[in-house]
């Protein structure tokens, strides 16, 4: 009898105690579906507002924090303009950990590329470049560590195009694929006027953009300090005129844009003053006015922002 009520007793007590465990997880359970409903409006609101603006866009927007996501669009092919060199830096940095090349090794400036599509030879103009000083060193010898850096915070074409002949593109694809990012492909450099014409273009997506830049912002990319290093160049970046364009000055944002005719785009990391962090990857094409475009892009940005913080 003693047994049995001490049994009793035992069973009220675990039905008491998993009660009170339920209750406990009760505001947890609410804050995450506040964070989802936050999330389904946030992306309501973006769907509407590419919906009401002539062009095709795509957004891949990822909270670190909870991991929260928002996809548009996300798997429709762009062309890549200047996002494709981020991976061309990201395939560098691994051929450098596996000692095949030092950024301290140089390269001489010489304007002279070839043709993807017949081997013919191309040279680029400064009026076309975003870097004119690299067109002064004609014949000279700059390390790979500068042309790295030119080629992501000046976006120089001639850095790319340079670094580009050294490494081998198809390289760069097999890296992306290991990552996970399934449709960036890296045919060519910069001016390739043959290629643009047969559609040789290199080409990416926001879903793939957000997986590699997800590895560097987390160091998951061969170690935290060869991501690390990596998301320091993207840091100091020039061109800020779409994702960081109206977030506040304590706001850093680690991203490569690109961009040619009727086209703009933004990827990165943006980190927040309270050490969260979030991708934001913003692609456009068929834009009319590509200005108009940036801004548009710079606002949904700042109302990503707004959501987050």
């Amino acid at each position: 009898m003693i047994l049995k009520n001490n049994y009793i007793v035992k069973i009220n007590i675990d039905y008491s105690l998993k009660i009170i465990k339920y209750i406990y997880l009760i505001p947890f359970i609410l804050f995450s579906c506040e964070r989802f409903n936050d999330f389904d409006i946030l992306e309501n609101k973006i769907s509407n507002l590419i919906k009401s603006h002539k062009g095709t866009f795509a957004v891949a927007l990822k909270s670190l924090d909870d991991g929260n996501t928002i996809l548009i669009n996300e798997n429709e092919i762009f062309h890549a303009a200047s996002t494709m060199k981020t991976p061309v830096m990201i395939e560098l940095f691994k051929k450098k950990h596996n000692g095949e090349i030092s950024f301290e090794d140089s390269l001489q400036i010489k304007n002279e590329f070839k043709s993807i599509v017949d081997g013919s030879k191309f040279v680029l103009s400064s009026f076309d470049d975003s870097d004119e000083i690299i067109y002064k060193k004609l014949g000279k010898y700059i390390s790979i560590r500068e042309l790295v850096s030119a080629m992501i915070t000046k976006s120089s074409n001639f850095s790319t195009n340079l670094l580009i002949d050294y490494i081998n593109v198809k390289n760069v694809n097999k890296t992306m694929r290991d990552m996970g990012a399934e449709n960036i492909n890296v045919l060519r450099g910069v001016g390739d006027l043959k290629a643009f014409d047969k559609g040789l273009n290199n080409t990416t997506s926001a879903k793939d953009l957000l997986v590699i830049y997800e590895k560097l912002a987390m160091g998951s990319f061969i170690n935290p300090s060869i991501s690390n290093e990596m998301v320091e160049i993207l840091k100091n970046q020039v061109y800020n005129d779409i994702i960081p364009k109206y977030l506040p000055d304590n706001v850093e944002v680690a991203h490569k844009t690109g961009w040619i005719s009727g086209v703009r785009h933004d990827s990165g990391i943006v980190f927040l003053e309270n050490g969260k962090k979030y991708i934001l990857i913003l692609l456009s094409k068929n834009l009319d006015d590509d200005i108009e475009g940036a801004e548009f892009l710079a606002k949904i940005s700042l109302e990503i922002f707004n959501h987050l913080s």
